[in-house]
């Protein structure tokens, strides 16, 4: 997948032979005519292509095959993936609980030896292993910047159908 610039994800197999094969692009790689830093419809349907090909002439043995994107809270599996998203804000479950608790959210930073989540506004932190975590995932930021209405602009004098009076 790297050759195509993806990073796999996630594979699972589902029910009534679903191969379920989830992807990323991969930090600073260029795809041609689409600078998103997102998954996209022609991206999945690139490596869709792909796969299709390379199962076929191995063999494998599905019924549907289903190329996604890993969504907004993407889960973090691999160290790799604990490095890319260091700074960010994450949700990370322990396998054990700790202080009574085994959820935790806040910032993901690196520590020598392992990996720490702050929180409680910077005033807590949690250090811990990655074979102590049972799941880990990327809080879903949703931005609706680019989509607020923007401020009427006042219309030029004279364009008006009162003849340009303002009362």
């Amino acid at each position: 997948m790297a050759g195509l610039g993806y990073d796999l994800v996630d594979v699972e197999r589902a029910a009534a032979g679903l191969l379920r094969v989830t992807i990323d692009r991969l930090p600073g790689h260029r795809y041609p005519g689409d600078d998103s830093a997102f998954v996209t419809v022609d991206d999945c349907e690139r490596v869709t292509r792909q796969l299709q090909y390379v199962l076929e002439v191995e063999g494998c043995d599905y019924a549907r095959l289903e190329v996604s994107s890993p969504g907004l809270d993407r889960p973090l599996r691999r160290p790799a993936d604990y490095e890319r998203f260091a700074g960010v804000e994450v949700d990370v479950t322990l396998k054990a609980a700790f202080e009574g608790r085994r959820r935790y959210r806040g910032t993901l930073q690196a520590r020598e030896g392992g990996w720490r989540v702050v929180f409680d506004g910077g005033e807590r932190a949690l250090d811990f292993a990655l074979d102590e975590v049972r799941e880990a995932r990327l809080v879903p930021v949703v931005d609706f910047k680019g989509r607020r209405a923007r401020p009427a602009e006042p219309a030029p004098e004279g364009d008006g159908a009162d003849g340009g009076r303002r009362e």
